[in-house]
C-alpha cells in the first residue's frame, strides 16, 4: 500500500467525469490518501461553480458531495501546515491553496498527486531538491 497527499483537482475526478478521471479513480484502490481539510471546501466550491454553469444539477452536486464525505480520505488538520504553506508560497510564487498540500507532503514524507501540470512543472524545475520529486501528475499513473 502506497500513502498519497491528494489535492482537490484530483479528487474532484472522482465525482466529475472528465479527463483524468480514470487515473484518479485508480487511487482509489489499494493506496491511502491524505489530504488536508481545505480540501473539503475545495470541492464544495468546484461542484458549485459546475451547478452555476448548468453543468451539473444541484442534486448532482450533492451526491457528488456525499461521495467525498463518504470515501477514505483521510482529513489533516491545516492549522499546524498553515505557515508552512505561507512560506512555500512566498518561495515558490504560487497561490497558498495548493501549497498547503505541497506542506503536508513535505511533512509527511509523502509524495503528492494533482491534475495542476503547472504546479508540476514549477516543481520539477526548482533548484530546491526537495521540491523535484514532490509532486506526481494524475496523467503519470496513466
Amino acid at each position: 500500500m502506497t500513502t498519497f497527499v491528494v489535492d482537490a483537482s484530483a479528487v474532484i475526478k472522482w465525482v466529475i467525469q472528465e479527463t483524468g478521471t480514470s487515473e484518479a479513480l485508480s487511487l482509489l484502490g489499494d493506496n491511502a490518501l491524505i489530504a488536508p481539510d481545505l480540501i473539503l471546501v475545495e470541492c464544495a466550491n468546484t461542484l458549485w461553480k459546475k451547478v452555476r454553469r448548468r453543468e451539473l444539477s444541484a442534486v448532482e452536486a450533492h451526491f457528488g458531495a456525499r461521495l467525498i464525505e463518504g470515501s477514505d480520505l483521510q482529513l489533516r488538520e491545516m492549522l499546524p501546515i498553515l505557515n508552512a504553506s505561507l512560506e512555500l508560497a512566498i518561495e515558490l510564487d504560487h497561490p497558498a491553496y495548493d501549497c498547503i498540500y505541497l506542506a503536508l507532503a513535505l511533512k509527511e514524507n509523502l509524495r503528492f498527486v494533482t491534475a495542476d501540470e503547472s504546479l508540476v512543472r514549477k516543481l520539477r524545475q526548482s533548484a530546491d531538491k526537495r521540491f523535484r520529486d514532490a509532486a506526481i501528475s494524475l496523467s503519470e499513473l496513466a
